[in-house]
């Protein structure tokens, strides 16, 4: 890299004789390497700046764009509701005596059958005072027989003066007592009868049987829930509704023909907490009898088949219908549509394929679908995909895409 040691003696070129002292200078040759390496440097990042800004200044490609036409066609509206389900009975068993339970006899969660018993409580209590009653029956029983033959006998002698009329007075009063208490014992055998009977615990309705909240062993009475049986099949499915859908219902259907009409045609779909639409349908029950003030809604039933008990109460899910069929609506795809601070804007592509911007007003969804109040007309290209992409004014490049077809 260095040049060779100029000594003592010898010349040193450009600064002419030296003696003495020894140099040590860069060659001229590695000067010239330098002074090319940067000249050639400076061209490139010339070259590469003046690249760049004739780049920016020219203009770019339209970005390409699909579209849609505006479509127009009757709509079916449908509206959705959280819902949770509930047994159409929901009976709660609870025994009619007080006393020890003594045996379960069902299988929980299992299906039973109405007066299938489900629990049975110590009967000998209530066998004794059974044969009890039954005891004093028997000796009213005697006890009237006996006061009906004083009368028999006394009736005949009292008309020939033979015993004073107030002998036959007291045998038919005594006669008339005993009726009375025979009367008063029958009722009280069929009473014991009846709690005897009480000690087997009977399900009232065919369905479910809930886990057992009473045991074998426990003193229970008639305030103990011992277990709920659930009659499944149909089951009810509750929703709310706000009290404006509620008086747009009725404006759509003003009379109580009308609206007892629609509720009829109503077709429900259930769909379960994993995303699933049941595969049966439903339908209306019973709307509530009032609005709830403090939330401002009114509670809906609808009934749906549940053959194979896959329902059960509690369960949540979404209800949903077809509310009202909307005529001639103009439909655009959701992604059509940008939503800014409560703005909904479309971009409309012209025939000369330049965007402009538009404000709409949208109404329902409808599936994939909005529903378009304002701001389109029929026929119309909507941008579907590249709205991000472009600006009023800007012109672009058509790709076409098929339109989603309205529906849920």
């Amino acid at each position: 890299m260095w040049a060779q040691s100029y000594r003592s003696g010898d010349s040193f070129p450009y600064l002419g004789h030296t003696k003495g002292r020894d140099y040590n200078f860069p060659s001229t040759d590695h000067t010239e390497n330098v002074w090319l390496v940067s000249c050639l440097l400076w061209l490139l990042l010339f070259s590469e700046a003046c690249g760049t800004k004739s780049a920016s200044a020219s203009p770019g490609a339209p970005p390409t764009v699909q579209i849609v036409e505006v479509t127009q066609q009757d709509v079916p509206v449908y509206h959705e509701w959280i819902a949770t389900l509930d047994g159409y009975v929901n009976a709660i068993i609870q025994p009619q005596v007080s006393g020890y339970l003594i045996k379960q006899n069902y299988r929980e969660g299992a299906l039973v059958r109405k007066n299938d018993v489900l629990f049975k409580i110590d009967p000998r209590p209530f066998q004794a005072v059974l044969d009890q009653n039954k005891a004093q029956l028997a000796q009213a029983e005697a006890q009237l027989g006996k006061t009906q033959l004083d009368v028999q006998r006394d009736t005949p002698l009292a008309k020939e003066k033979a015993i004073a009329q107030s002998q036959l007075d007291n045998d038919i009063q005594a006669n008339l007592a005993g009726k009375a208490t025979v009367q008063a014992d029958k009722a009280a055998v069929e009473q014991a009868e009846i709690n005897l009977e009480f000690t087997n615990v009977r399900s009232l309705v065919d369905g479910v049987a809930g886990i057992a909240t009473g045991q074998v062993g426990n003193l229970v009475g008639p305030q103990t829930v011992l277990t709920t049986v659930s009659q499944l099949d149909p089951i009810k499915a509750y929703f709310v509704v706000s009290e404006q859908q509620y008086l747009a219902f009725v404006q759509r259907n003003p009379t109580v023909a009308s609206r007892e009409k629609t509720e009829r045609q109503l077709v429900l779909e259930l769909i379960l907490a994993d995303g699933s639409k049941y595969p049966m349908k439903g339908k209306f029950f019973a709307a509530d009898r009032h609005v709830d003030a403090q939330t401002g809604s009114i509670r809906l039933a609808g009934l749906f088949p549940n053959p194979d008990n896959v329902l059960r109460p509690g369960q949540y899910g979404r209800v949903r219908f077809v509310s009202y069929v909307r005529p001639a609506a103009l439909l655009v795809p959701q992604k059509a549509v940008t939503e800014l601070q409560g703005t909904y804007q479309v971009a409309v592509v012209g025939s000369d394929d330049k965007v402009s911007i538009r404000t709409v007003q949208v109404g329902e969804r409808s599936g994939p679908m909005w529903i378009i109040e304002h701001g389109i007309k029929p026929g119309e290209r909507v941008v579907v995909e590249g709205v991000q992409k472009v600006r009023d004014g800007m012109p672009v490049k058509i790709a076409s895409a098929t339109a989603s077809p309205a529906g849920s």
